[in-house]
């Protein structure tokens, strides 16, 4: 599953939460691509990540946890 990252509306965005989460929940992550990906994330630009179907459910949760807007791809 494909997931769009468009926001993250935390007043206080815990930066190293979003990075292991990405980690955790991307089917191609690493620590340094994951906090490339934060860094953009929160610039305010959107990204794209590829989240195995197995952890979709979780993924999700978990992103929402952390206030963060997203749109499924596929």
């Amino acid at each position: 599953m494909k997931l769009n990252l468009l926001s993250c509306d935390a007043q206080r965005p815990d930066r190293r939460a979003i990075v292991k989460c990405i980690t955790e929940i991307s089917s191609n992550g690493n620590d340094s691509l994951s906090n490339e990906l934060t860094a953009i994330l929160l610039e305010g630009d959107a990204v794209d990540i590829e989240v195995a179907d197995k952890n979709s459910g979780s993924a999700l949760r978990a992103l929402r946890k952390l206030s963060i807007d997203y749109e499924i791809v596929e």
